[in-house]
C-alpha cells in the first residue's frame, strides 16, 4: 500500500514488484521481468499509465494513483495482447508502443473494432498512416488548406490551425468540430488536443466506425478501406504488407 506521495524510485523492492505486476496486467511491463528493481522500463511503463489516465507528475506515485492502477488492472480486458501488439508494430520505437498500447486497446473496444479481422485491418492502416506510430500530426504546415471552405476553413489561419492530426488524420475546422462533438472534446477550440495519444487513437476509431470500415474489414475489403481513408491507393503495398502480417499474428 502506498501511504504518501513519493518518487517511484524511492519505493522498496516489495512495493516496486507490486507496481510492476499491476502494470504487467495492463500490458505495460513485461511479465517475465518483475524484479522489484527500478529501471528505464519501470519508469516508462509508469509514465505511460499516468499519461493515459491524465494523471500528472509522471515520476511520482501516491495513494490516488496507486488505487487507480489497482482498479484499472483488475478490470483489464485487452482486445490485443502486448505480445501481439509489439509484433504487429515490430518497427515502432519502444516508447511509441508504450505510449499507444492502452489508447489503442481502449479505441478498439469503444468503436467495436473487436474481431481479429477488424483489428488486423485497423492496425495495418494506422500503422501506415502514422509511420509505425511515429507521427500523429502531418509534417507539412497546413498552409495548403488555407481558404478550403469545403473543410470549413473560413477564417485566416484555419489551414495551419486545423492541419491533419490523429492516427488517421483529421483535417479542417468543420471536421474538428464534428468529431470533437462526437468524442465529447472541444477540438475546434483546442485542435492540438488531437496529438494527445488517447484522442489521436479515438479520432482514428471514430473515422473507422462512422465510415463503415468494420463491415468492410469483415469481408476482407482492404482496398476499399484504403480508398475510404486515403481517397486513393497511396502506399497500398506497405498497407497490404502490414495487413498480411497482422492477420498472421492474429490468426485470421
Amino acid at each position: 500500500m502506498i501511504a504518501t506521495q513519493t518518487a517511484l524510485i524511492n519505493l522498496d523492492n516489495s512495493a516496486l514488484k507490486d507496481i510492476q505486476l499491476l502494470l504487467s496486467r495492463l500490458g505495460l511491463y513485461p511479465e517475465n521481468e518483475i524484479d522489484g528493481i527500478y529501471g528505464p522500463k519501470t519508469k516508462r511503463a509508469w509514465a505511460s499509465f499516468k499519461q493515459h489516465y491524465y494523471l500528472s507528475d509522471p515520476d511520482l506515485i501516491g495513494p490516488a494513483s496507486y488505487q487507480k492502477l489497482k482498479d484499472e488492472s483488475s478490470k483489464s480486458d485487452l482486445l490485443i495482447s502486448r505480445k501481439n501488439f509489439d509484433e504487429v508494430f515490430r518497427y515502432a520505437k519502444d516508447r511509441d508502443r508504450d505510449t499507444y498500447f492502452l489508447p489503442i486497446n481502449r479505441t478498439l473496444r469503444e468503436f467495436q473494432i473487436n474481431t481479429p479481422k477488424r483489428i488486423a485491418a485497423f492496425l495495418a492502416q494506422i500503422g501506415h498512416e502514422s509511420a509505425s506510430l511515429r507521427y500523429s500530426e502531418e509534417i507539412a504546415s497546413g498552409f495548403a488548406y488555407e481558404g478550403r471552405k469545403d473543410l470549413g476553413n473560413i477564417y485566416k489561419g484555419d489551414g495551419v490551425r486545423y492541419k491533419g492530426r490523429g492516427l488517421i488524420q483529421l483535417t479542417g475546422r468543420a471536421n474538428y468540430r464534428t468529431v470533437g462533438k462526437a468524442l465529447g472534446v472541444d477540438l475546434e477550440f483546442e485542435p492540438t488536443l488531437v496529438k494527445v495519444p488517447i484522442i489521436s487513437a479515438r479520432v482514428a476509431g471514430y473515422f473507422w466506425q462512422s465510415n463503415g470500415l468494420n463491415e468492410l474489414a469483415d469481408h476482407n475489403a482492404f482496398r476499399r478501406i484504403t480508398k475510404k481513408i486515403n481517397g486513393g491507393y497511396n502506399g497500398i503495398d506497405d498497407r497490404v504488407r502490414r495487413w498480411e502480417r497482422a492477420k498472421e499474428i492474429l490468426k485470421c
